[in-house]
């Protein structure tokens, strides 16, 4: 993909993903496969894609929580897959996660302020680090008062509990966050502050995010490219305008023909997909989507496209156009 080095934060190249099945029968389950992308200093990388696709194990593999089976991961330009001890651990300073659930992430044994404490106490900077002031200054950030400090994760509301797991995040100063499915367990009025929130501490901090979600609203509302996420493969990537206007795969037709829409001269018809999706453990041959695809033809069942851009900007796998 075409893109000045200086310009991209994280790069990875034919990245993949598995995990050998829990019997002999059931095979390797390839939960990312053959994955290639950039992510740009300060942007909005939005990943979509249905339950099982592969997107949270792809953003848990590019910041090494997960081993990647094979492939290469640049980071700020430097190589991080085959990091170890000292340097894996320096290296997740600069990157970081915000898990869906905040409740199941934070420990309930621990105050809010100990909580805060772990990042500096792991990386051993209490000493360096005036941490006292540090966690004052995330509290602000995240719009909490000083008194929620004292308070333990089972006395925030679960908004709170997600503004704690933010501000853990950027502790340390990251210059890349994971958003894992960050805002998809909390209220809907709530989603909207904590997306605001996001977007203004990403302005503020200079931050750059690898936002997760299947919610197609969400992804358009926050990201600056969009991803498309299929059975462990990325069968689509454009700026959010470029796919508003134009989708060219198949898969990526259907998932936006599901966006409600406010406006009745905007409304498409439905695209309804037949049949489910295949197993990671035995994906189909060729196109990974042509076991569901209305326009797959005998080429979609031999041959597997490659992910490659058909104008600038827009890549897309799809045998269509060729």
């Amino acid at each position: 993909m075409a893109a000045q080095m200086q310009d991209v934060l994280l790069k990875a190249n034919h990245v993949k993903k598995y995990f050998k099945g829990k019997t002999r029968a059931a095979g390797v389950v390839k939960a990312v496969d053959d994955v290639s992308l950039e992510i740009m200093h300060g942007e909005t990388f939005g990943v979509v894609g249905e339950s099982g696709c592969g997107k949270s194990t792809l953003g848990k593999t590019l910041i090494r929580l997960l081993e990647p089976t094979s492939g290469e991961i640049y980071l700020d330009g430097r190589e991080i897959s085959g990091l170890k001890g000292a340097e894996r651990k320096e290296m997740h300073r600069e990157a970081q996660i915000i898990f869906q659930d905040p409740s199941a992430c934070l420990n309930p044994r621990r105050t809010v302020k100990q909580i805060l404490m772990e990042p500096f106490e792991i990386h051993k900077m209490k000493e360096n680090t005036d941490v006292e002031a540090r966690i004052k200054e995330l509290m602000h950030l995240v719009g909490l008062d000083e008194y929620h400090l004292s308070r333990y994760p089972h006395e925030l509301s679960g908004g709170q509990k997600q503004r704690i797991g933010i501000a853990r995040a950027l502790a340390l100063n990251p210059k890349l966050v994971i958003c894992d499915e960050a805002v998809s367990a909390l209220d809907v009025s709530v989603q909207a502050q904590v997306l605001n929130l996001l977007q203004e501490l990403k302005e503020k901090l200079g931050l750059t995010y690898f936002f997760i979600s299947h919610n197609l609203n969400v992804v358009y509302q926050v990201s600056d490219r969009v991803a498309v996420m299929y059975l462990g493969k990325i069968v689509e990537i454009a700026g959010y305008a470029q796919l508003y206007e134009k989708r060219y795969h198949p898969y990526t037709e259907a998932l936006l023909s599901a966006i409600p829409q406010v406006n009745p001269s905007e409304r498409s018809e439905r695209i309804h997909l037949e049949g489910e999706v295949p197993s990671p453990s035995d994906p189909p041959q060729g196109c990974r989507f042509n076991t569901r695809c209305p326009k797959a033809c005998e080429r979609c069942r031999q041959e597997e496209p490659e992910l490659r851009e058909i104008e600038e900007g827009h890549f897309v796998a799809c045998h269509l156009y060729d």
